[in-house]
């Protein structure tokens, strides 16, 4: 057991706080493109898939910038990392504010994702330092804040969209990672003491020898586990907006309903952050993954209003654990010393997933003229993510107090 006093701490919960805000202040970029793709496409008159491609340059640049910002989280700590962070976003949206084409605003979301990986993955991997025996609900917590801000953010974008177009929204977002996020981030500065880290390592080497794997082989798993699921994640996430503008229902009700399903995945990663706690991540993994499927399988017979609202909320109940198991996986089993590029790898395999479902969806949408086949192709991918955990589980001769994070 770690003993030491700085774990679990009152500096601990402190440090989760502003890790929480910064997440929900940082993770804009990722949601901000989705708004705004209605109306991205109308400008340039262009096809669903050609205005997916934004967000999927978006999601291109956060799943890079979580491998590189976790290395350099390892190396230099959070604080440097949030704010060079926080002025690559501030000049991607600049810049993608006065873009002339949709190549060129691709480009610049490539930069915004690039940046907005701060958000997610590094400060992840920070905060599991800081815990032992709850680390499973920290995750949860710094995780949430990805939702929280895709659950306020697409509301006030709507009301600045309606009002004064995409552009002027971009270009207010500009000014938010400076302003809010460099003063926050100076709250980071404190490094874990060394001897928490080794006690973390020796106890982690002692879990990683209870599984049939090695540690390559089971990072390799944990990142085509997390490309299928975030396949299936996608589709509701990333088209609800423009499934309810096809429906008739205009986007305002596709941003309601969008923050609806986070609002519901906030809830959904705070009860498996303390599901994690008592089973590990791999268990928890393996629940919300089954979940997400069966809500899935929801959106085919309903497409009126108010059902859609019922099934957006129960999507958001069912998958929102999903991605932070993944890092507690990586830290049960993985040396704590390499938790930025690891947890860094499998939140970028998770990434290239929502980028490579946006895109697909829009894809089978322009061959198939509605989403009933983007639903089922997601589905599929997700029966992928739920064999590779199935068999991680029974593989893994771990005994149940072993599933503890370390």
């Amino acid at each position: 057991m770690v003993e030491s006093d700085i774990l679990d701490s009152r500096y601990s919960w402190t440090r989760l706080a502003a890790t929480l805000a910064i997440a929900v202040l940082g993770n804009v970029g990722m949601w901000a493109i989705i708004v705004i793709m209605p109306a991205v496409q109308a400008e340039f008159g262009i096809a669903r898939a050609d205005a997916s491609m934004p967000y999927t340059l978006t999601m291109v640049g956060f799943a890079l910038g979580n491998l590189v910002i976790g290395r350099v989280v390892d190396r230099y700590g959070v604080t440097v990392a949030l704010i060079a962070s926080a002025i690559t976003m501030a000049t991607g949206f600049a810049l993608a504010a006065v873009s002339g084409s949709v190549a060129m605003l691709s480009a610049m979301q490539f930069i915004v994702g690039f940046g907005t990986a701060a958000g997610f993955g590094p400060l992840i991997a920070d905060i599991s330092h800081w815990f032992y025996r709850r680390r499973g609900i920290a995750v949860a917590i710094t995780a949430s804040g990805n939702y929280l801000s895709g659950a306020f953010w697409p509301l006030l974008l709507s009301g600045v969209l309606t009002d004064y177009g995409w552009r002027t929204a971009y270009m207010v977002l500009a000014v938010v990672p400076v302003a809010l996020i460099i003063p926050l981030a100076f709250l980071l500065l404190r490094r874990v003491p060394d001897e928490a880290t080794a006690q973390a390592n020796s106890l982690s080497l002692a879990n990683a020898r209870s599984v049939s794997f090695s540690p390559s082989s089971l990072q390799w798993m944990l990142g085509l586990a997390g490309i299928g699921c975030c396949v299936a994640m996608s589709m509701p996430q990333v088209h609800i907006v423009s499934y309810c503008a096809d429906l008739g229902y205009g986007p305002t009700v596709g941003a309601e309903m969008l923050s609806l399903m986070l609002m519901g995945g906030v809830v959904s990663r705070l009860i498996s952050g303390l599901i994690a706690d008592r089973l590990g991540g791999v268990k928890t993994l393996l629940i919300g993954s089954t979940l997400q499927c069966i809500a899935l399988f929801l959106y085919l017979p309903f497409d009126a209003m108010v059902p859609l609202y019922v099934v957006s909320l129960i999507f958001g109940l069912s998958q929102g654990g999903i991605v932070p198991s993944y890092a507690l996986i990586v830290r049960e089993y993985m040396p704590a010393g390499e938790a930025g590029q690891r947890v860094g790898f499998v939140i970028m395999a998770t990434i290239v997933g929502m980028a490579l479902g946006g895109w697909m969806s829009g894809w089978i949408y322009d061959l198939t003229g509605s989403y009933r086949a983007a639903f089922l192709n997601g589905i599929a991918w997700n029966f992928l993510n739920i064999g590779i955990m199935a068999l991680l589980l029974f593989k893994s001769r771990a005994r149940r107090g072993d599933a503890v994070p370390a």
